[in-house]
């Protein structure tokens, strides 16, 4: 899933001091189950919060790292390990999360979403 982010509809999730870094949270974004995480460096990322693997929605209480210069998460279940910024498994060839684009406004948490044209 590729959201264009010039024309995407921005609902806010939360203000950004509440994310913890290294910490997933789930939210409900657009009727989209979204993991978001603050990685150690500041930077936002999404992704489907449901594991494509079993199909539980758990990846927000995945464990955050990194793989070389990947920011990755790892399913708190069978432990696959997804790259946080394309969202495809490193572990399995063509398993792969939905992405979405994050960014932060005044303070906000925004999650972006494809806009119904």
């Amino acid at each position: 899933m590729s959201v264009d982010t010039a024309t995407a509809r921005w609902t806010a999730v939360c203000a950004y001091d509440w994310l913890e870094p290294e910490r997933g949270v789930a939210a409900l974004v657009g009727g989209a189950q979204v993991a978001i995480f603050r990685t150690h460096d500041g930077r936002l990322f999404g992704i489907d919060h449901r594991d494509p693997m079993t199909g539980a929605n758990v990846m927000a209480r995945g464990i955050v790292g990194s793989r070389g210069d990947a920011p990755t998460v790892a399913s708190p279940l069978h432990k696959q390990v997804y790259d946080l910024r394309t969202g495809h498994c490193l572990d399995v060839p063509g398993v792969a999360l939905a992405v979405y684009p994050v960014r932060c406004q005044d303070g906000l948490v925004e999650v972006g979403l494809a806009t119904d044209s």
